[in-house]
């Protein structure tokens, strides 16, 4: 071999060896921030999303392998205690807002209206996600004057978790085996009464210290289920009202009467359902997929009797509706490289095509064809639950400020359910105190 062919081959060769490892070094970096909590400890490295459970674990292990099969591609994960908004508005005040971040359907509008976040029609079209590809509920809630402002990944509610075992001592289970259910809020209180004297603990297991997405929920659900347009105009809420009165009414003569847990923390409340403390626990889509596996497991408190889970009862003769939202990837107006937004539209396409995963935590899928799937509808409790997709209902999208009103209705109901003020005062407080929020935005 000739000194220069020598040369050649050996310049040849490195040109090579750095083209090669160009990748490596030059992967474009994304920040996504996200709530859902931590579970480093569990699923910190775990790429195989089978084995995930729950929301953490599920979206942990999404990440992962995002990134082990984009090694072109580094996103760096920060974790927010939920819901994470303050943090969000400091980050864009400051200017470095992450580039990917969950915000809840109902938020987007905060964040929409201020500019602060990208629409994704376009991005989403570059990587073969069609606006026809999402449910109803799912697109509308992130579409705000025409346009998409987030990736959306599901649609969640709140529902009845029921101890079976529980409601079997309590005579309250119909001929089919199936969990018997009110039809009123008098047969609620009746219901209630029954079960603490067949099984001397309280109908429902509450977590109503330090809370308030609770108390609103509730009251969200059952406004609608008497067709009560309180958010007619989207300025203006109107709570204090004779329908308002009778939700807020029924839920503090079972708090009156001890049909439910009172002391307990979100933490303590679900600790208190898995040890058998009461019949119905008033929680969310997210718990299904640990609720199955606890009562999966011999000598639990759900393995017991059994676990069903169903949509808050119609307690009025109004519309049949529940209150929901859902989950989004958003995308902060940033400047950034061509690079970087393509990186972008991978990472959104990843999450559109991983949606069955995500819908094992048991919210639904954003993604209709997920829905329809037998894959899904295989998964436990989904037969009794899909009629959220239709039963779902979100306050109007023109609504700003939801996380703030949601603030002020739980701490006006808690006031007037523990007794602190009367009724009529609370809700006054509350309709003043959110028409206030509105007027100054």
């Amino acid at each position: 071999m000739t000194h220069a062919l020598r040369k050649y081959m050996l310049a040849a060769a490195s040109v090579i060896a750095f083209v090669g490892a160009t990748p490596a070094f030059a992967a474009t970096d994304l920040t996504v921030q996200r709530f859902f909590g931590a579970c480093d400890a569990d699923f910190g490295t775990n790429t195989d999303v089978s084995k995930a459970v729950g929301e953490c674990g599920i979206i942990t292990s999404l990440i992962n392998k995002f990134n082990a099969d984009n090694p072109d591609i580094h996103v760096a994960v920060t974790t927010v205690e939920w819901p994470g908004y303050d943090q969000l508005t400091a980050q864009f005040a400051a200017g470095d807002p992450p580039d990917i971040v969950t915000i809840h359907q109902s938020v987007l509008a905060d964040y929409q209206s201020k500019g602060l976040i990208v629409p994704l029609d376009d991005l989403l079209k570059s990587v073969g996600v069609a606006p026809s590809d999402f449910t109803d509920a799912s697109l509308g809630g992130v579409t705000k004057d025409g346009k998409i402002y987030g990736l959306p990944i599901d649609n969640w509610t709140m529902l009845f978790h029921i101890n079976m075992d529980l409601f079997k001592q309590a005579g309250l289970v119909n001929a089919d085996g199936t969990p018997k259910l009110p039809t009123s809020a008098e047969e609620l209180l009746a219901q209630a009464k029954q079960f603490k004297e067949k099984t001397g603990k309280p109908y429902f297991v509450q977590n109503l210290a330090n809370e308030v997405a609770l108390y609103t929920r509730n009251l969200y659900t059952y406004l609608f289920q008497q067709d009560a347009g309180f958010f007619a105009d989207p300025k203006k809420v109107k709570l204090n009202t004779p329908e308002a009165k009778k939700v807020l009414e029924m839920y503090k003569a079972i708090y009156d009467n001890g049909d439910t847990t009172k002391d307990l923390d979100y933490a303590a409340s679900i600790n208190a359902f898995l040890n058998g403390d009461g019949g119905v626990h008033l929680n969310g889509t997210w718990v299904i997929g640990d609720y199955t596996a606890s009562s999966q497991k011999a000598g639990t408190a759900l393995n017991k009797g059994g676990y069903a889970v169903y949509p808050y009862p119609q307690l009025f003769a109004g519309k049949k509706a529940q209150y929901a939202d859902g989950h989004s990837w958003a995308v902060s107006q940033k400047d950034r490289s061509p690079e970087a937004t393509a990186a972008i539209g991978k990472f959104l396409k990843f999450f559109h095509d991983s949606d069955f995963d995500w819908s094992r935590t048991g919210h639904l899928p954003a993604v209709k064809a997920v829905l329809d799937s037998a894959q899904f509808k295989a998964l436990p409790h989904r037969d009794t639950i899909s009629s959220i997709a239709q039963l779902g209902t979100p306050l109007p999208s023109a609504v700003q400020r939801q996380f703030a009103i949601q603030d002020i209705i739980g701490q006006e109901m808690s006031a007037a359910i523990t007794g602190q003020k009367g009724v009529d005062a609370a809700l006054s407080d509350m309709e003043s105190r959110i028409n206030d929020l509105l007027a100054n935005i």
